[in-house]
């Protein structure tokens, strides 16, 4: 008996590069937007699209807390490959503490993806503006400061992770 083809809800969507995700969301999303900002206006409907991608970064950060079973920076460090596979972000480490880990993206091919789409305006908002949620919703107390991007013209990313105790 042959074997039963494999349904779509076996897919395993986490195993996939997170750029080759980026670009797939880019072809459905990048259009969908256009027609919004056309529609409504580009800075209300990049207010809605920016809200809704916020929120789901959020909840993919506490799937992947939940599937890890931890919630410590150096286990969020180490779950990060799905960002960095086929070489899609070179980056500089400059402190990796228990506490702290900063670091630099000197090459972003994320960038070069929705550049090459035409579509850097909007990359910010799919791609970078998940930064702060994802580690939000992975842990609570992990808190991200990012003054620049790549994605929107400067020379590097600066991403400066620190976790922080809340009352």
């Amino acid at each position: 008996m042959p074997d039963e083809p494999r349904s779509f809800t076996d897919a395993d969507i986490d195993s996939m590069p997170v750029l080759v995700r980026r670009r797939i969301e880019a072809m459905v999303l990048g259009p969908m937007i256009r027609a919004f900002q056309d529609k409504f206006g580009e800075q209300e409907a990049n207010k809605v699209a920016q809200k809704v991608i916020e929120e789901i970064a959020q909840d993919q950060g506490a799937a992947m807390a939940k599937k890890v079973g931890a919630k410590d920076l150096s286990t969020y460090i180490a779950s990060k490959s799905a960002w960095t596979a086929n070489n899609a972000l070179e980056t500089e480490t400059l402190v990796m503490e228990e506490k702290r880990y900063d670091y630099n993206v000197t090459r972003c091919r994320y960038a070069e993806m929705y550049r090459e789409l035409d579509m850097q305006d909007l990359g910010f908002i799919v791609s970078c503006g998940r930064d702060f949620n994802f580690p939000a919703g992975f842990n609570k107390n992990m808190k991200l400061t990012r003054n620049q991007t790549i994605m929107q013209g400067a020379s590097h990313c600066d991403f400066r992770y620190a976790m922080v105790e809340e009352d």
